[in-house]
């Protein structure tokens, strides 16, 4: 936590929090336009059951999650839909920095044996729930957070 500079807090949270703002910002108007509309914003695992090390990517995905709860009871009366999706760790080029050690099969194991599944997110379990959560027979949810994560947090 305390290794990590200002200039890295503040690129987390322009990435994590921040784009969630300029999104509502621009697309709002257009969905009210509309009749409304619906938003799919990525969390993580890491803001309901974070792992120590990684303090300020779990608060910015907490903010996420907790924005996006609120944008949806605020949006709701507009006809937007506003919903979460926590990933949990998939194995991408941030692997190591999200492990907190190198990206090793035994440091890959370790991570593994926490997901019942046995296995990482892919980019297209992912995009399999955002596209759920968008649908129209997701037309009556909002304010959830749909975690894709094998089982981890349960």
């Amino acid at each position: 936590m305390l290794e990590v500079d200002e200039a890295e807090f503040d690129r987390v949270f322009a990435v994590n929090v921040k784009s969630i703002f300029l999104s509502a910002k621009h697309f709002v108007p257009h969905f009210r336009g509309r009749g409304g509309g619906a938003f799919i914003n990525i969390a993580s695992t890491a803001a309901i059951r974070p792992r120590p090390g990684l303090v300020w990517y779990n608060g910015s995905k907490g903010a996420a999650v907790v924005m996006s709860k609120t944008m949806a009871a605020e949006f709701g009366p507009d006809n937007i839909r506003v919903n979460c999706v926590n990933p949990v760790v998939g194995a991408t080029a941030l692997l190591s920095e999200f492990m907190g050690v190198p990206d090793t099969p035994e440091n890959r194991q370790k991570f593994m044996a926490s997901i019942p599944l046995g296995r990482f997110s892919t980019p297209q379990d992912v995009a399999n729930a955002c596209l759920y959560l968008a649908c129209d027979e997701a037309a009556f949810i909002t304010g959830t957070c749909l975690e894709v994560d094998g089982g981890r947090c349960v």
